[in-house]
This record gives structure tokens, sequence and C-alpha cells, in this order.
């Protein structure tokens, strides 16, 4: 679905938990989470630091939509 949001001229963030399988599919903005169950938090974590986990992986999302590309690029 990435490339496809993406062929129709929007760009992309791909995060996910397993990036092999999206360079495999072809994501071109690629973020690493957490886990598959919980992309995006870790439950493991108390409230104040599971949010600023979740603050800073909205933020590198958001800084890899601005940064410009030239292939396929995981932001670690």
């Amino acid at each position: 679905m990435v490339k496809e949001i993406e062929r129709a001229g929007m760009t992309v963030v791909h995060a996910c938990s397993i990036v092999p399988i999206s360079l495999t599919v072809g994501g071109n903005r690629i973020v690493p989470t957490i886990a598959i169950p919980h992309p995006f938090g870790d439950p493991h974590l108390a409230g104040p630091e599971e949010k600023a986990l979740r603050r800073s992986l909205v933020e590198k999302a958001l800084q890899a939509l601005e940064t410009p590309i030239g292939g396929q690029t995981v932001f670690e």
C-alpha cells in the first residue's frame, strides 16, 4: 500500500517493527518501531516514559517526511 500511495503523489513514512519486510515491499521512508503488538509504545514502561517514547517515534516519522531521499532509507 505504501508504494501505491506514493505513486498517487503523497509522501509516506512506513512505521514498522520488521524493517526487512518494509524493505522488501518497497517502502522508501522507513521508521523502525517497537514490536508487532505495540508499534508505537511499550506496555512495560511507566506512563511518562511511554509517552516520551511515543512522541520520539512520531517526531522521527515527521522528520522522515521532511527529509529528501534518493531511495529506500531507514531512519534509525
